[in-house]
């Protein structure tokens, strides 16, 4: 299983982004997957997750409102946009999919993860 996360970079206080995950190798609409993020000197912390269908979504109470995490089954690939960014959004963000089609917050959970991509929102 292969994952391709992209669409970092480096933004205003109050602009916005658009992550995404291309995976490959296994069937995609089986799984749920999920946004994880980590800043340095803490631990890797669970952003946003969607079941395998996207019927279900779930989020950070720090990202509530301001991202959105969707999935198009049929081009294998995961999204998140993220809006209304702020200086604590800055870190390395990563996808991942577990091998469960419910979401889960645990990064134990995941078997699968992205290269990451770092996002930097200046004050």
């Amino acid at each position: 299983v292969q994952l391709q996360a992209s669409g970092g970079g480096l933004v205003q206080a109050g602009g916005s982004l658009r992550l995404s995950c291309a995976a490959s190798g296994r069937t995609f609409s089986w799984y749920a997957m999920a946004w994880f993020r980590q800043s340095p000197g803490k631990g890797r912390e669970f952003v946003a997750g969607i079941s395998d269908s996207g019927g279900s979504t779930d989020y950070a109470d720090s990202v509530k409102g301001r991202f959105t995490i969707s999935r198009d089954n049929a081009k294998e690939t995961m999204y998140m946009q993220m809006n209304s960014l702020k200086p604590e959004d800055t870190a390395v963000y990563f996808c991942a999919t577990s091998d469960f089609p419910t979401i889960t917050h645990g990064v134990a959970s995941y078997d699968y993860w992205g290269q990451g991509t770092q996002v930097t929102v200046s004050s």
